[in-house]
């Protein structure tokens, strides 16, 4: 055996030693190190308070990751997932009291006869285990059957819960109706229930637990730290990846509107980019970089992208800032070009590093610091 062979086999068995890579940026060179290595298409993670990791394998695992790259057996307690197509287990968040309350919220393709729904779920997080296991939610209409779940989690600072769901791709034209949850975003309290205040409580025909609708699959969402509004994205077909700040009660026009075509090139809906009654993002991709994972910058690494928001691309393997000014996105900056991976999860780290979780068969998180 080669000393280079031996040394190969060495990195792989243990990446979050392998050599970090650097690379260009408007902060200067970044350097881009494996955190831990090993995992099966990891979707989503989640920063405990001690710096550890909770990490989301579509299969249908959640683990914990160490900073210093170690990775525990899978918890018990996750539901039976559909890891199937684009299902699996996938977004996960801890509840803005923790600390105290040990809760946590993770949302996979609940698996049915004929096929799969979005659900959301908590859970107390016990040292190796997940406990009290509840599922909260259950997205209601036709069943997908692998595309479209949406799936990310946000916690506004009121403690009620935002959900992305999908459009399940066949499904299109149910965005628009308001009497089932596909294409929608819905906003529920924490045991489930639906807030008092949502826009479509006592409307008749109408699910109460719809927050915003006209949604293609929305694989990001973030409150912003100033506003605390709810910022999503969300793919388009050939373009047409949008960025949006739901506003209760709105339409956001999936399938009627569209600044992309459809994957056979015909238009979209109306043909049209624009019409009255629906609403316009702050940012929109065409081509497609197929967005996941969000996050607002708020370490202090990188002064100068402070309040900056990150989204991973997936077609495109990279990491794009967007640099805001209020709710006016004013510059994009495509980070880690070449990095050749899919960027499925963007998290600021309590360090000030940003992690980012690439979904491949032999996924990793990694973790993003300027080169020393």
């Amino acid at each position: 055996m080669t000393r280079l062979f031996a040394l190969a086999i060495f990195l792989a068995a243990f990446p979050s030693i392998a050599q970090a890579r650097a690379f260009k940026s408007s902060a200067g060179d970044l350097k881009v190190e494996t955190v831990v290595g090993g995992l099966v298409h990891p979707w989503a993670l989640a920063f405990l308070p001690d710096g550890r990791m909770l990490v989301t394998e579509r299969p249908g695992r959640m683990r914990i990751a160490t900073p210093d790259g170690k990775l525990t057996p899978p918890l018990p307690g996750v539901p039976k997932v559909f890891a199937s197509g684009q299902g699996g287990l996938l977004d996960v968040v801890l509840d803005r009291n923790f600390a105290q309350n040990r809760t946590i919220y993770f949302c996979f393709a609940e698996p049915e006869a004929g096929g799969a729904r979005t659900a959301m779920a908590r859970a107390t997080f016990a040292e190796g285990t997940l406990d009290d296991v509840k599922v909260i939610f259950h997205q209601e209409g036709p069943l997908s059957s692998g595309p479209h779940f949406g799936c990310r989690v946000a916690q506004a600072a009121d403690g009620n819960l935002f959900l992305t769901m999908g459009d399940h791709f066949k499904d299109r034209d149910d965005a628009q109706k308001l009497g089932n949850h596909i294409g929608k975003i819905v906003r529920i309290a924490p045991d489930g229930s639906v807030p008092k205040d949502n826009p479509f409580v006592g409307r008749s025909g109408a699910k109460p637990e719809i927050w915003s609708y006209g949604h293609r699959n929305s694989q990001g969402a973030a409150i912003h730290p100033q506003s605390g509004k709810l910022w999503e994205h969300e793919h388009g077909a050939r373009g047409g990846d949008e960025v949006n700040i739901p506003q209760g009660g709105k339409n956001y026009g999936w399938p009627v509107i569209s600044h992309g075509v459809n994957y056979d090139g015909s238009p979209v809906g109306s043909g049209k980019s624009a019409m009255p009654g629906m609403e316009q993002p702050v940012k929109h991709w065409t081509p497609s970089i197929a967005p996941s994972g969000m996050a607002f910058y708020t370490g202090d690494l990188f002064p100068a992208w402070k309040g900056s928001l990150l989204v991973g691309a997936l077609k495109d393997q990279m990491l794009v800032r967007l640099s805001l000014d209020g709710e006016k996105v004013t510059g994009e900056e495509r980070l880690l070009q070449g990095l050749r991976e899919r960027i499925r999860d963007v998290r600021t780290g309590p360090d000030g590093a940003i992690y980012l979780v690439t979904d491949n068969s032999a996924g990793r998180v990694l973790k993003v610091a300027p080169a020393k």
